[in-house]
Parts: structure tokens; sequence; C-alpha cells
């Protein structure tokens, strides 16, 4: 804020000749007006286009390396950290929205987006106006659009603009998917975001190649709970002012609960889908779950009685982020979790989790998201539970990002040939690494499976896509994981030469090749 004032940016933003209109990290987006902040990233130097942004015009740098020279008419702001700098910068350049709209963040290795989606469903079922950002979709104005970028939580200067575009469109809650990036005090990305509410879904194993350790990676997702310390939770929102209930929700069979519990003065609400014999008492648990494809049966229980509820979410995992989701809303808005059972039923799934695909084939196409390997271990039992029931395979696809954790990679393929018939593994996103070799990363895990016959490493993926649906017989279940949602796959080095690419378009039309090259042979 100090900094942003200090610079003559706030006094004079909205004013009839404002000295900036735009805040960009990209010089390519630079126009007339402009804030740049320069950026030392992994695989490129903001530093280097500064004079090419000036050129495009702006007008204020942002910069922590000493520049050779500057130039008249331009104001210079030297910081020790250039992405540091952004977010207290961006809040006040838009006017602290997060201090005017109720802001739940929602943390975890999985379930992330599909919570803060569940949540965002059931407030406005409710009747509440409401946003969200995710890796999948974001909503600011009512709409829902889906998110071009493979980036969890989006740098800060998007992260205000968005908030600021919902309190202009008379939003009044925003539910923000948190990562342990945008976390860190490394990117700064949340480190100004006014939260309420901190919900932790799970801590496993994911992301050591950016956090270093397990430990440091699980201390920056806390801080999403710790930020709840810090915040005025008495805010203006809609014209009127109103007492947020401030807390936190973990996930009570994780074992890191209590050390998110122990992050935060506020309240916290603990949940558990394993019922309530568990070494952390859970406020709320489920009973008696069964599941499949098609949605979820259970009871919820609590000190306040049981309901029976009814999800039409595929996958059992999803009952607990429905019973976390269902804690914050009740919590939010004073209203009892079973007055808000009946709108579960209502709620729709995240695209690209779980999502079946269905073009007359006689065997199951699922799309997932699932990619480390916690979520593995999530995803497999109960589906291999269910087709051992009918005599099914299960023929899983995936592969492992590049430039990403590598001692996951022998971890997934562990446990995907224990629970797996056939494995084919293909490109995720491999950056500058050699595709293949992620492959062997993986595929030195795996064990009991022969090349050729149960085991294929296929590194292009729509190819390996194709491979998988034909070798399905009736029956069986075709899994594709790791790409769920997104649009595209990462090859370049710099990250930003990408190709088009979409799962769920990519199984349909393999599963139309097959049927077509199969009526032609």
């Amino acid at each position: 804020m100090e900094l942003a004032q200090s610079a003559g940016l706030i006094e004079k933003k909205g004013t009839v000749n404002p000295l900036v209109d735009k805040l960009v990290y990209d010089s390519r987006e630079v126009v007339e007006r402009t804030l740049f902040f320069a950026l030392n990233g992994l695989h490129t130097d903001g530093h280097r286009f500064i004079d090419s942004a000036i050129d495009a015009g702006a007008c204020v740098i942002v910069h922590e390396t000493l520049l050779p020279q500057t130039r008249a008419g331009v104001i210079y702001l030297h910081v020790r950290s250039s992405r540091a700098a952004m977010s207290p910068i961006a809040a006040a350049f838009y006017g602290e929205p997060s201090r005017h709209l109720a802001v739940i963040g929602v943390t975890g290795t999985e379930g992330k987006s599909t919570t803060v989606y569940l949540i965002f469903q059931l407030l406005r079922l409710a009747g509440k106006k409401c946003g969200f950002i995710s890796t999948v979709e974001f909503s600011v104005d009512g709409s829902e659009h889906p998110n071009p970028q493979h980036q969890t939580t989006p740098e800060a200067s998007q992260i205000h603009r968005m908030l600021a575009e919902m309190l202009k469109n008379g939003l009044e809650y925003a539910v923000l998917e948190s990562s342990s990036h945008g976390l860190s005090p490394r990117t700064g990305r949340l480190a100004n975001v006014a939260f309420d509410v901190g919900v932790m879904t799970n801590v496993t194993h994911e992301h050591l190649e950016f956090h270093g350790t397990w430990e440091c990676y699980r201390d920056d997702k806390a801080n999403l709970f710790r930020a709840l310390n810090a915040v005025n939770h008495t805010k203006i929102i809609a014209g009127s002012t109103k007492d947020i209930p401030a807390f936190g929700v973990v996930n009570a069979a994780d074992p890191s609960a209590r050390f998110f519990t122990a992050a935060t003065t506020k309240p916290v609400i603990a949940f558990n889908t394993q019922g309530s014999n568990t070494d952390y008492p859970a406020d709320f648990y489920i009973e008696n779950l069964t599941g499949g494809a098609e949605g979820n049966s259970y009871k919820v229980v609590s000190a306040d009685g049981q309901t029976l509820v009814r999800d039409e979410l595929p996958g059992a995992f999803n009952a607990g982020n429905v019973l976390a989701a269902l804690i914050v809303v009740s919590r939010l808005l004073n209203m009892p979790v079973h007055a808000l059972c009946p709108l579960v039923s209502r709620l729709c799934p995240v695209r690209g989790r779980m999502t079946a695909i269905k073009c007359g084939q006689p065997f199951e196409v699922l799309v997932d998201y699932a990619h480390t390997p916690s979520s593995f271990e999530a995803i497999f039992p109960p589906l291999r539970r269910r087709l051992d029931a009918t005599g099914g395979r299960i023929i899983a696809l995936f592969g492992s990002a590049g430039e990403r954790d590598t001692q996951k990679r022998p971890a997934q393929g562990a446990i995907a040939s224990r629970w797996a018939d056939i494995i084919v593994l293909c490109d995720e996103d491999p950056r500058g690494e050699d595709p293949l070799s992620i492959l062997e990363d993986i595929a030195a895990g795996i064990t009991g499976k022969n090349r050729g016959s149960s085991l294929f490493l296929i590194p292009e993926r729509s190819e390996a896509v194709r491979k998988a649906c034909s070798l399905a017989r009736p029956g069986d279940l075709v899994l594709l994981l790791g790409k769920g949602h997104e649009n595209s796959i990462i090859y370049s080095r710099n990250g930003r030469q990408t190709i088009p690419y979409d799962e769920i378009t990519e199984a349909e039309q393999a599963l139309r090749a097959v049927y077509i090259e199969e009526a032609t042979s």
C-alpha cells in the first residue's frame, strides 16, 4: 500500500487523467499508461523487456535488478522483489476489493477445484451473489468461464483485478482456489487478500520442486489459516456493514489437521468421511457411504443429529468435498447443515473430474484430473472393487508433468500397477524435459506389467488415448488421468508454446475412430 501510494498511483487512479490505467507483468500486454512489473521467472527475466514495455507505453516500471540506464518521463520503483511488490500494489490500485467481499479460500493437494465450485453453487442456490476463481473455471459476473491457464492461483495483479470485477458486478462472496504456490511468500499472489474462511481438504505429496520439502509445502498451505488472524472481518459489503464469521474447516482424517488448526486463533470445524472413529475428533462425519458412477448416498452426522444426503457427483471421494462445502455455507449463512442438504442433489460436477464419456461404446471411459500419488490412492480402489464385481478390467492412461516434482513419478507408477490391469503412459505437460525420459521415470515404479501387452509408453497423448480405447473390451473401464479440464499440453521450455488439447474431445474422437475402423475393416 505504502509503495503504491508513494508512487502517486492511488490518488490518481480514477481521476480525469490517471497516471496508470493497467498493471501487467507480460510486456506483450502493455499499452499506454501501464505499470509493468519486471519479474524474474523460471525461464526468462522480465528485466530484458523493460525497454520494449516502455516503447509500448509503460510509464511506471517495478524492478528488482539495478538498471544500467533509465529514460526521462518514466517512474522507476526499485524493490527487493518485483513479485512480492505486485500484491500490495495491485490491492491498493484496485481499491482493496477483498475487504468488501466475504472471501473463502480452499487449499489442499486434492479436491480444491471441486470444493470451490461446490461452495460457489451452494451459495448461489441459497440466493447469494457469488464469484469464484479455480483451476478449471472462474466467475466474476454471474457467468462461468473456462480458465485458459495451467495455473491454479493467478498472479496477484490478476487476483485483485478479478476481485474488483466481482465487486463492480455486485457480488458479495468470493471463493478462491488457494494453491501452495499462491500462498507461498516467494510469490505473494494471495498476500493481500482479506480471507474470512479457510478450508483444508488434505495435504499429501506434491510440488517439492518448488517448496523443497513436504514440511515447507504444508507450512505454505497453512498460510491460508494464518491469514484469518490478520483480517478485520467487519466489512462493508454491498453498502452495509457486516460481521463475517471467520473460521477454518479441516479434514479430520488428514494427519495435518492439527497443524492447520494450530495456525489460526479462529474457530476450526472438522469433517471426516471415515466415520467418527479417528484420532482428531470430527464435528461432522459421514456414515454408510455408497457410491458409483452416478453419484453417492450417505448420512451426515453431527451433534445435532443426522441427515441423509444424495449427490450426483461421480466418485465416493466427492462426499468429503460436499461436506466441506456444506459446513462453509452453513456457518457463513448461519443456517443448519441439514437445512442445506436438500440443495446437494442440484450440485453439478466439475468438468474433467470423473467425467463420463458416452459414445455408445460397450465399456466405460472416465476423464479425471488426478495426477498425484494420493489422488491415485483415492480414485483407484473404489473403481477396482466395482470392476471386480463385474469382471471388467481397468485400463489406466496417465503421465507426469515435466519440470515438476520428480519423486512422485515412480510412486504414480507403483500405485497404478497395483490397481490397473493395463497401463498406458503418455505426455502430460513435458515442458523442457524429454517426454520419454519422464515416462521411463514412471515405469521404474511399475511392477507386474509387460511392455507391449500390459504396459505401453506412447508419448503422443492423442495416439495414446486411441490405443487405450482400442484395448478395451465390453465391461472394461478406460481411465484417462492427469489432464481433466485443461485445454493444452505444454512442450516448450518457456511455457508459452503449447498445443491445443482437450481430453474429453480426444476421447470422443478416439471412440468414434475405433468404431469406424472396426466397421470398415
